[in-house]
């Protein structure tokens, strides 16, 4: 190839990447996850504590404080803790928590569990009084293994597995408050 084939080439390249970026800009692509649909008027977002019906102790709790993590995440809002002096307020109902074995060893006690929650959820435009996004029945599941001793008879501490299942608990309070803020940011 001859040196001017070779620039005509580089050239014809470089364009084509160049166009090719400035189509794709053009396109609305955006970083996954930086996206809001939100009205521009919204600067300040009320994330109260939740409301718990299920028998979960201070389960509201650690909900809200994911919620409002993931939302400061996202480096666009202020959050509040209240309902009261913001643009918008998301309200939360924890309306159930259940504990269920999904499958038994030879001895036929449980060995795995799953952990399902199910939720309300509401963000509303507190100025316009318009709900922005809902979802009445939320449901959130993860499965954790019981520990048991080696013949597989008998649970080997009391302890082991309800530390177990609040690492359940928490893996769904964080895949909570991811799907939440996604689904209210980037209107899916």
């Amino acid at each position: 190839m001859t040196l001017a084939v070779k620039t005509k080439t580089a050239l014809l390249l470089g364009l084509v990447s160049a166009l090719c970026g400035g189509l794709a800009a053009g396109c609305g692509y955006t970083l996954a996850g930086r996206g809001s649909f939100l009205p521009a008027t919204i600067r300040t977002v009320g994330i109260p504590t939740f409301t718990n019906k299920s028998t979960v102790f201070n389960l509201e709790t650690l909900l809200s404080e994911k919620v409002r993590s993931e939302f400061i995440g996202r480096g666009k809002y202020r959050v509040l803790p209240q309902d009261t002096g913001v643009d918008a307020v998301l309200i939360a109902d924890v309306v159930a928590v259940t504990v269920s074995p999904t499958s038994f060893n030879a001895a036929q006690l449980a060995s795995n569990y799953v952990v399902t929650m199910t939720a309300s959820v509401q963000f509303r435009d507190v100025r316009e009084n318009k709900v922005l996004w809902e979802n009445p029945s939320l449901t959130f599941r993860q499965e954790y293994e019981a520990s048991t001793s080696t013949s597989g008879s008998t649970p080997i501490d009391a302890n082991a597995f309800l530390s177990q299942e609040a690492s359940a608990l928490e893996r769904v309070s964080t895949e909570f408050a991811r799907t939440i803020v996604s689904s209210i940011l980037e209107a899916f």
